[in-house]
Parts: C-alpha cells; sequence; structure tokens
C-alpha cells in the first residue's frame, strides 16, 4: 500500500509505501482492551485511613463497680470520650462510632487496586489494528472526523520545523484540515450529572499528528483547540483511538513512517 506524500501547500511530493503495520485488521474488542488497560493503570487508588475516627479513646464500660463506667447514669450506649472529670463525675463526649462528631464512617471506599493486565503481544495488535483504521477513510468518517477529500496521506517533514502556532494553523488548513478543527474547537455542555461535579464541558477529539521526534511542531501545536501531537514510538491505542472507537483521522509525518518501518516499532 502506498499513499501520497502532500507538502505545506498541498501539493503532492511522492508516494511512501506504507510499513506493514498498517495492514492489521481492525479489531475493535481489542482495541478497547487496551484503551480501558491504559485507563485503568493511570486511576489512582482512593480511600480513606484506616485509622480515621479511630484515633481518640473511647472505651466506656457497662458494668455496675467499674470506675468510669456509665452504668446507672442514664445514658444511651455510644461510646464516648472523657472530656473532663470531676471526683467521680464525667463529662463524656460521643467518639469512635459512626454518627459522632469525629468519628468513624460507617462504610468508607477501600483503597484498591484498578490496574488490569494486557500482554505485550495484544498491546502491540492492538496499536496495529488502530493504525491501520485511522488510515482508513471509511472508518475515519464513521468516527465524526471531517476529512479532507484526498485523504489518507503523509505530510511533509517541514512541519516538524514549524514552531510558532499561526504558521502551523495555517498549515493544516493548507492541506485541509479546518473543517475538523472547527469541529475539534466547540465545547458543548454535557448531559447528566457532571455538570454538577466539575466536568460540566465536552469537546470533540480532532485531528492527531504524529512526528518523529521532539521537534518544535509540540510548541507550535499544544495551543490548537482539538489537536494533539505524539511522537510514533510513544503512540498507543488511547491516542489513537479515543474512547476506544478505532478512526481517528491521523497525520503522520514522511519521516515518522520511515521510524516507523526502520526501527520495526509495535511488531
Amino acid at each position: 500500500m502506498e499513499l501520497k506524500i502532500v507538502s505545506m501547500e498541498n501539493k503532492e511530493m511522492g508516494k511512501q509505501k506504507m510499513p506493514q503495520q498498517f495492514e492489521e485488521a481492525v479489531r475493535p474488542d481489542l482495541i478497547k482492551r487496551a484503551v480501558e488497560a491504559i485507563q485503568s493503570n493511570n486511576r489512582q487508588s482512593y480511600g480513606s485511613d484506616p485509622r480515621a475516627g479511630r484515633k481518640s479513646a473511647a472505651v466506656l464500660s457497662r458494668r455496675r463497680r467499674d470506675y468510669k463506667g456509665a452504668y446507672g447514669k442514664g445514658i444511651s450506649r455510644i461510646p464516648r470520650k472523657t472530656m473532663l472529670r470531676r471526683g467521680s463525675q464525667m463529662y463524656w463526649v460521643g467518639a469512635f462510632a459512626p454518627g459522632t462528631v469525629g468519628g468513624r464512617r460507617a462504610f468508607p471506599p477501600q483503597p484498591r487496586d484498578f490496574s488490569k493486565k494486557l500482554n505485550d503481544k495484544e498491546r502491540k495488535k492492538a496499536i496495529r489494528s488502530a493504525l491501520a483504521a485511522a488510515i482508513d477513510k471509511q472508518v475515519v468518517a464513521e468516527r465524526g472526523h471531517k476529512a479532507p477529500a484526498n485523504y489518507p496521506f503523509i505530510v511533509s517533514t517541514d512541519i516538524e520545523k514549524i514552531s510558532k502556532t499561526s504558521d502551523m494553523l495555517k498549515a493544516l488548513k493548507t492541506v485541509g484540515l479546518d473543517a475538523d478543527l472547527e469541529r475539534g474547537g466547540k465545547k458543548h455542555i454535557r448531559a447528566g450529572k457532571g455538570t454538577m461535579r466539575g466536568r460540566p464541558y465536552k469537546k470533540a477529539k480532532g485531528p492527531l499528528l504524529v512526528v518523529s521526534e521532539n521537534c518544535g511542531a509540540f510548541k507550535s501545536a499544544k495551543n490548537i483547540p482539538g489537536l494533539d501531537i505524539v511522537e510514533m514510538s510513544r503512540v498507543n491505542s488511547e491516542i489513537l483511538a479515543p474512547g476506544a472507537q478505532p478512526g481517528r483521522l491521523t497525520l503522520f509525518t514522511q519521516a515518522a513512517i520511515q521510524k516507523l518501518d526502520k526501527e520495526k516499532l509495535f511488531m
């Protein structure tokens, strides 16, 4: 399979043979497993301190002749801590038990491990499958992207040297990504209770730019809404298929494709 190479002026410069990583069959089930594993491993565990609410001595005897006992006082059986004492008379305050001020919670969240394991061969196969879906125009259109008419294509390596955001935006619009950038820059109010939990807006994922190395394009692309940029060696299933849905509109630079072929990445 060959794809044409497009310059910054949207002119064809030649053709590039695609490596065998792009010949993998599209496996949505495997991509979903890989994305879930990435998201699970990034999830931070949470839970209460095992001693929260139990750091005070709140032992209160119910026996008849025990010192500091509550027998015959006409008070409930809530555990109490002694705040002050005058002779044999105590001033107690409820503590330790759920429902008391400063007491423990009844059923607090317990710390747990959210991580999921995935075989290395499955992980690499999922990446190859997502790469194959990224250059399939029909799959990209089904995902909701507004791809240009000449998609898929490879962009010239010159785009990696762009260090100004205005120049990067101009170059992307020249090659035909203006419609998808506009789509990725819009946000809408999320449906449901997420609006009350600090995540009121949702934004569509725009195009992805894959470069060969850490270059000036990272600085110029980071402030463009909807656009993501990543090195070829750091590509994973979640970047290529956000939300476990394959077919993200992706631009590969010529140098990135050559690096993928030369180093046999994800094989």
